[in-house]
């Protein structure tokens, strides 16, 4: 949905997403890598549990999500190559509006499970906590939305998901919802908004958590004109947690300079 191409397209007329399939990898530390290689309709193969993207391809079989990951890194290249399994303790049947008009809806699809990371190229392995959701719309999300701020972390009562949308038309959105590992969604009240430092590109960064205790950030993960991904450190209703914390500019986004900026993160095969 931020491909630079695919908004040139929609912009001269009509466009098939399928034309304009990436697989996203990004590592963190000490094997930061980065790899988004877009694809056209012509690598692209799917049915009801597989979706291969050229070299790449996921798959789901009843119990886990697996990640089969051939990619060149970009903008050095270097192979990113191995496998990555997604184990939910449980799936929602329960997806959400992100808009009044209902042109846009997010879906918490495995909010807790387990992840194995087995890449042989960096050679890298581990076991850790994990999420998987879906995002989906009829329209651009830039048509209808000036941005938005999530956050998502895991607690020994499930996982704390806060999702703040700010809408074109006013009609802002703010979910709050903690997922315990059987499933079970529960709405809680919206924790307090704490205003964080901007991102070395100014992105504009809040969090929500208790008030009783300060935010911390830990590290900017990614720091992009339009979009920042940062983990975050703060006690989140009564419990002090690690946060997964994005805040995306559909402004900046949709900006010319922007749009030809993409290409250096995300060529084209």
């Amino acid at each position: 949905m931020f491909s630079p191409y695919y908004a040139f397209a929609r912009r001269r007329g009509s466009a098939n997403p399928l034309d304009h399939c990436a697989l996203n990898v990004a590592l963190y530390g000490d094997s930061k890598r980065w790899a988004m290689t877009e694809r056209r309709h012509g690598a692209i193969a799917r049915d009801e549990r597989h979706f291969r993207i050229g070299p790449s391809q996921v798959v789901w079989d009843g119990a886990a999500l697996t990640i089969e990951i051939d990619e060149i890194t970009n903008p050095l290249p270097s192979r990113l190559r191995g496998t990555i399994r997604v184990h939910p303790s449980a799936l929602t049947e329960t997806g959400f509006d992100l808009h009044a008009s209902g042109r846009h809806r997010w879906w918490p699809i495995a909010p807790c499970a387990r992840v194995q990371v087995d890449l042989a190229q960096p050679g890298l392995r581990w076991i850790g906590d994990g999420y998987f959701d879906l995002n989906h719309g009829d329209v651009p999300l830039e048509q209808d939305f000036v941005g938005w701020e999530w956050s998502r972390a895991s607690t020994r009562r499930g996982t704390v998901i806060s999702y703040d949308t700010s809408a074109r038309d006013g009609q802002n959105e703010t979910l709050a919802l903690r997922i315990d590992p059987s499933g079970a969604v529960e709405r809680i009240e919206p924790l307090a908004r704490t205003r964080l430092p901007r991102t070395g590109w100014r992105i504009a960064r809040s969090a929500r958590a208790d008030t009783a205790h300060p935010v911390k950030v830990v590290r900017t993960l990614e720091d992009a004109p339009f979009y920042a991904r940062s983990q975050l450190e703060a006690t989140l209703c009564g419990e002090t947690t690690d946060i997964m914390h994005e805040s995306l500019s559909l402004d900046r986004f949709r900006r010319p300079i922007v749009q030809a900026m993409l290409p250096f993160r995300m060529p084209r095969w």
